[in-house]
């Protein structure tokens, strides 16, 4: 029987004629790029000019270009500097001077050999005039007098402690007309490397501001007067020495992240060799109640 021919066919084209032989078309290979070889430069110069091209608006002229990238920069904010950190945080630095006797003439100090007065540094933290400063400055204290940054002296009292972090808490007795308190920062995410300042009134000079970075976090260290062990400081590598005690120690935005307690040395000198401690804002705000984290 003889067979018969298909009605259809699945290919588009056209059967050839009986007798003839199938001809084959090639397919289009595509373009390979990467057998077009060109110099790396050019090839980054191309991609910047197409990004160009098609980022900037048809009908742009060249100043107007120009004017849009000044403009995009100068949205960018500067990066904070020290000088910015410290004039953030100067005005709430006072100076806190403690005398071991009651300021009258003739009167001995409470201990032998130490009639002088102490110099350490404070903090505002609440507007109303409460103060963080270091427990070994007015530890021996009768008297406490604070000199803030604009010359206004008072007397102060101290109204808490927290010897397990060399926190002394104090209050003082009358305030200048402005009163700014430190803007605080949480210590987390902080690293060994980022830039730090300390200010504060080392000798009794200041306030004095000295730049650094953290050295490390999480570390131990004996009070000075080798009472007890201190934990979970900060340590820093910016100068302090005796007068520093109880100061801020900031960020480059003037945020303070710990209280400066004390200096490494194993010398009886007490001059700064480059490692230096802070307690740590948590702890510091809370001292005095505040949970500002």
């Amino acid at each position: 029987m003889k067979k018969r021919a298909a009605v259809y066919s699945q290919s588009r084209r056209a059967p050839p004629p009986a007798g003839l032989p199938a001809v084959s078309t090639p397919k289009k290979k595509p373009f390979n790029w990467r057998k077009l070889r060109m110099p790396a430069a050019i090839v980054a110069a191309l991609a910047l000019l197409i990004g160009a091209i098609f980022s900037v608006p048809r009908g742009m002229m060249p100043a107007e270009v120009d004017a849009a990238v000044k403009q995009a920069i100068e949205a960018v904010p500067p990066k904070p500097t020290f000088a910015d950190a410290y004039e953030r945080v100067r005005p709430s630095v006072v100076l806190v001077t403690s005398r071991p006797d009651d300021g009258e003439e003739g009167t001995k100090g409470m201990i032998e050999g130490k009639d002088e007065p102490a110099r350490g540094t404070g903090v505002i933290m609440v507007e109303s005039g409460i103060i963080l400063t270091n427990l070994h400055v007015v530890a021996s204290a009768r008297r406490i007098h604070v000199t803030f940054f604009d010359g206004f002296e008072a007397e102060a009292e101290v109204i808490g402690m927290r010897p397990e972090h060399d926190l002394a808490i104090l209050q003082a007795k009358a305030l200048p007309d402005d009163v700014l308190a430190a803007t605080m920062r949480s210590t987390g995410g902080l690293r060994p490397g980022d830039e730090v300042l300390a200010v504060g009134s080392p000798f009794g000079i200041g306030p004095s501001a000295s730049a650094g970075v953290i050295s490390g976090l999480n570390r131990e260290h004996v009070s000075p007067e080798g009472k007890r062990l201190l934990t979970n400081l900060i340590q820093f590598d910016a100068a302090v020495n005796p007068g520093n005690s109880g100061g801020p120690l900031v960020t480059t935005e003037g945020e303070v992240i710990g209280i400066v307690t004390g200096l490494l040395n194993p010398t009886e000198q007490r001059v700064f060799i480059g490692i230096g401690f802070a307690v740590p804002i948590e702890n510091a705000a809370g001292a005095i109640g505040l949970s500002p984290f």
